[in-house]
């Protein structure tokens, strides 16, 4: 039977046309747990599907760990879901334990997750005992991105600094802006500007510079993109040093850089009296080029310098004083306008946000384990799972959902209720039925299905 609700503000004849059901208080519902082949992340179906189309499973077969003794999962299982819980959010390995009971995940890893302990056992493991493993996933990752790749690459390269809160194996005190004084990591990073692809990575302790092993780490790069051509590339001032930047000039690359700014650089600049102006309305942005040898290269190269400066109304003129110029140097092998080589360097500022998803979104600055080799093959593993949602969103996504960061994308198509219906031969996902974004992930799916 029904019963009347009376609605505030309502006269007596707008409260005759609300009649509803009556409401049952949620105290009075009852609770079991009886729902049986469930899953909190329906909506992974596409990403999985992508995974099977893309042959994934196949090219982990021939990776190195082989399966351990006595042991019920092979080394490409583990990855799998490795891949799998990076990407639904996992922060930490015991966070797959949420995971363990999930009837789609098992379905798709051939009827059983691992336990959460075994994923730390089996990282060690494979660092220790396969130290050719963390090549063979470089050269895995190419082969996922290089159908992404465009013809010209743009390089961006970068590093930054993982905190560790233990007596982590390689970690060590460096320079660490956000907890001064702790142990960290310093890992190198390189990706492609255009498509914010991770093109390589490499672990190394928290006490060494920027630039330490880049030479050797961008030659690894080189080998890795094969036939693929860098014709331009970008880094910050921690980067530099005559083998550096002798290393772009080697190969026709050409660099733009920030270079440090130093008193002697300052007064040759002060030196310098006819500066080109290229806006002119309330910043004043000026620049010129100089050639300019520092102490530790061994020739001298093309420096492009750029001011700026805020311009003040005093109500009778507009007033730049010669403290008020803030000054930025270039170094490149390029002949660009310094207005041109600023804007252009100025791009590679969308690399601190590569980081940031790679951070926030694929816990690449939560440690796995103690031990230095696992935690390397960990971080590629998490770039890696980064690289292939860049590549679903690609190949898969509309145009609106490419700016989409993990975070979102699982709020909105991953996150979904559902259970598995086995009815005869088939098996069928029933999702929600009020799903928020089901139009938009039927168009994804439908994508998905065409891929070959």
């Amino acid at each position: 039977f029904g019963r009347m609700v009376f609605v505030e503000n309502t006269t007596p004849k707008e409260r005759s046309t609300f009649q509803v059901k009556s409401t049952t208080p949620i105290s009075k519902i009852k609770s079991e747990f009886s729902l049986q082949n469930a899953t909190s992340f329906g909506g992974i179906k596409v990403f999985l599907t992508f995974l099977e189309k893309i042959r994934l499973a196949d090219s982990m077969r021939s990776l190195s760990g082989g399966k351990a003794r006595n042991s019920l999962f092979p080394v490409y299982r583990i990855l799998l879901y490795l891949i799998v819980g990076w990407m639904l959010g996992c922060e930490r390995i015991f966070h797959f334990r949420r995971l363990q009971s999930d009837a789609l995940l098992r379905r798709f890893l051939g009827g059983r997750c691992p336990h959460h302990s075994l994923l730390y056992k089996e990282l060690i493991r494979m660092g220790r005992s396969y130290p050719h493993l963390v090549d063979e996933l470089r050269i895995l990752n190419q082969e996922i991105i290089r159908p992404c790749l465009p013809f010209d690459i743009i390089l961006d390269l970068d590093s930054t600094v993982e905190t560790v809160y233990g007596d982590q194996a390689g970690a060590a005190k460096g320079t660490n802006p956000h907890k001064p004084g702790r142990k960290s990591y310093h890992p190198l990073l390189a990706f492609e500007g255009q498509t914010r692809l991770n093109l390589n990575a490499t672990l190394r302790p928290g006490n060494t510079h920027s630039s330490t092993d880049a030479a050797d780490f961008l030659q690894q790069t080189f080998e890795l993109l094969g036939d693929r051509k860098v014709k331009y590339a970008r880094f910050d001032k921690g980067f530099g040093g005559e083998d550096f930047y002798n290393l772009w000039e080697s190969k026709g690359i050409g660099y733009v850089g920030k270079l440090k700014w130093t008193r002697r650089l300052a007064k040759e600049v002060q030196a310098c009296r006819y500066w080109t102006r290229y806006v002119d309305e309330d910043w004043i942005i000026e620049g010129i080029t100089l050639i300019y040898k520092a102490t530790s290269w061994k020739k001298a190269r093309r420096v492009a310098i750029i001011r700026k400066a805020q311009v003040f109304d005093d109500g009778q003129g507009r007033l730049v004083f010669d403290t008020d110029w803030q000054y930025e140097a270039i170094v490149t092998n390029l002949e660009w306008e310094p207005i041109d080589l600023w804007r252009f360097y100025n791009q590679r500022c969308c690399m601190e946000n590569y980081i940031k998803e790679a951070k926030n979104g694929f816990s690449i600055d939560r440690i796995a384990t103690s031990d230095f080799k696992a935690n390397e093959l960990d971080l590629l593993i998490k770039l890696l799972a980064y690289n292939l949602f860049e590549r679903f969103k690609r190949d898969c996504c509309e145009p609106v959902h490419q700016g989409y960061t993990i975070a979102r994308f699982r709020l909105e198509f991953f996150h979904c209720a559902a259970t598995l219906i086995q009815h005869s031969r088939s098996v069928v996902l029933k999702l929600m039925k009020d799903f928020a974004g089901r139009y938009a992930w039927k168009r994804i799916e439908a994508k998905v299905a065409l891929l070959e």
